[in-house]
């Protein structure tokens, strides 16, 4: 069940950073709207991600899955655009990882 809820937060981000990408390209950028078009969808499918988690609730998964949308901003930052976070980033995004496993993991 842990490693599909991790899947599960991995296709979310895909599909939200993704699809928020592809509207920054295609409207800050000047790609155009089929940029912008594929970047609304792929944010709808995100909408649906989370509705296949294990876990009933809404509020533990969306509020998990903000620390799984931290550190993955920041890893897609660095293999899309090539930046370089600093100690800090990397320091928020462990302790945001760290709260997904409190969130989602804990013994209940």
């Amino acid at each position: 069940m842990v490693v599909r809820s991790l899947l599960l937060f991995a296709l979310a981000a895909v599909a939200e950073i993704g699809g928020a990408w592809l509207v920054w390209q295609g409207w800050r950028e000047d790609r155009g709207a089929l940029w912008i078009a594929a970047g609304v969808i792929a944010l709808g499918a995100y909408g649906f991600v989370a509705t296949f988690q294990p876990d009933p609730n809404f509020g533990r998964i969306l509020a998990a899955y903000g620390g799984v949308f931290v550190a993955g901003s920041l890893a897609w930052g660095m293999v899309v655009d090539k930046f370089q976070p600093d100690r800090w980033d990397y320091l928020g995004a462990a302790i945001c990882l760290a709260g997904i496993g409190v969130i989602m993991y804990a013994p209940r």
